[in-house]
């Protein structure tokens, strides 16, 4: 879908010069007073070598693209009932790819093998607001543990439906919504939603209905939150979150802990077959000054591996940029450790190295499944000067194991954003 961005621009400003009372007394309330856009600019390096081939005949996936982002939130009009709008336009630009190197997920694949020489969309969500409650309708992005926000490649992915947001009482925000499609990370178009189980994408069945409801609440000055979640695929899957966030200064340290649970059963029709898993994560931290200290564990239990839409990532513990440790029975553990220059007055600058290794898959192929991760990330965003607003992201990443293909990976992203109003 092809959409000239600017229309949306040029339908406010001439209807507020036009005269028109309704848009004048928004402009004056806040509903373009209160407006805000910004552009992204995002330059984008992929490469995935598939060191020991177990399933794809590709063995090496490499592009390099250029990405727009534009965000566009308008304020709301006057009265007890506030209206608005949001926008987000998205572009995306082959830099270099070929035939045999493409699916890094940068940008569409066409029929004749080939990666697409560009590829946009914008999409448009209305909003209204009662007191502390916000319901969107249209184009949208939420970011929630049972469908957490993905943008881990060149363009975000985006969905189409409606979400309502609640923050009536102190401390409470309850959420509840019904999705109909998606925009996937690298397409334009909208497709219905499906399924992975693990890392295995379930490409026999699709749906038009993702319906979720969920609650958190923030308590002990914000350091504490418990959640409580519910999603359904509609015909593939449902599943139930419980979690636990928690924060402690002792001192010169503050510990902290993240601990979830997730059960999950077929749906429907069960239309990608019989449904049983239940996982459990847990990510202990320390910090102290610009350090800090990650401990992991995880652990998949059931018939099954870790449900959840397709390609998003998960909040789940140990979920990595390649591997999601989430296999039918996996165990894994993870060592982590971060640093923040800015305690050495290099602010901006981070580094952060992990490991994470798993067992105990059911491979359903006679033998125990066994994989381990390294990644190293290293990131600087410029803080003052003429480069302000650009970030510079380098990734490395060794994967290995005996039921899946081994990868090594490495990534490059470079990013600026303006603020245009």
């Amino acid at each position: 879908m092809k959409y000239n961005a600017s229309k949306l621009c040029v339908v406010l400003s001439a209807g507020v010069s036009a005269g028109f009372p309704a848009l004048s007394q928004a402009a004056e309330s806040g509903f373009i007073a209160d407006s805000t856009a910004t552009l992204q600019a995002r330059n984008y390096y992929f490469s995935r070598d598939y060191s020991d081939i177990r399933g794809p005949e590709q063995s090496k996936a490499e592009e390099w693209a250029q990405g727009f982002i534009l965000n566009f939130k308008s304020g709301y009009s006057p009265g007890p009932v506030g209206f608005g709008l949001d926008a987000i336009g998205q572009l995306g630009i082959k830099l270099d790819s070929g035939r045999g190197r493409v699916k890094t997920g940068l940008l569409p694949v066409q029929q004749d093998g080939e990666a697409a020489d560009e590829y946009s969309r914008l999409g448009v969500a209305l909003k209204t607001r009662l007191s502390k409650t916000e319901l969107k309708v249209g184009e949208l992005q939420p970011n929630l543990p049972v469908l957490v926000f993905s943008d881990i490649r060149l363009l975000p992915p985006t969905y189409q439906g409606a979400s309502l947001v609640s923050n009536e009482i102190a401390g409470l925000t309850l959420q509840g919504g019904h999705l109909t499609s998606t925009s996937l990370r690298n397409e334009a178009g909208d497709d219905k939603m499906q399924a992975m189980l693990g890392h295995k994408p379930q490409r026999q069945a699709s749906s038009d209905a993702f319906n979720y409801a969920g609650a958190d609440y923030a308590f002990n000055a914000n350091r504490t939150t418990l959640s409580a979640w519910y999603a359904q695929l509609e015909d593939l899957y449902d599943q139930r979150f419980f979690g636990l966030k928690h924060s402690e200064p002792m001192g010169d340290w503050v510990f902290g802990a993240n601990v979830g649970y997730y059960d999950a059963s077929e749906d429907g029709k069960h239309l990608i077959g019989a449904i049983d898993n239940q996982a459990f994560f847990s990510l202990l931290s320390a910090k102290r000054g610009g350090h800090t200290f990650f401990i992991g564990y995880q652990a998949m239990y059931g018939d099954s591996a870790f449900p959840r839409v397709f390609a998003n990532v998960s909040p789940l513990g140990n979920e990595v940029p390649t591997y999601e440790f989430a296999s039918a029975d996996e165990r894994s553990w993870q060592a982590r450790y971060d640093y923040d220059f800015a305690a050495l007055g290099v602010p901006g600058l981070v580094a952060s190295t992990r490991y994470i290794t798993g067992d105990n898959v059911d491979t359903g192929l006679g033998y125990e499944g066994k994989d381990w991760e390294r990644d190293l990330d290293i990131s600087y965003a410029f803080q003052s000067g003429t480069l302000k607003g650009l970030g510079v992201r380098v990734r490395n990443v060794t994967a290995r194991s005996n039921y899946r293909t081994d990868i090594d990976e490495n990534r490059l992203i470079l990013s600026y954003t303006w603020t245009l109003f």
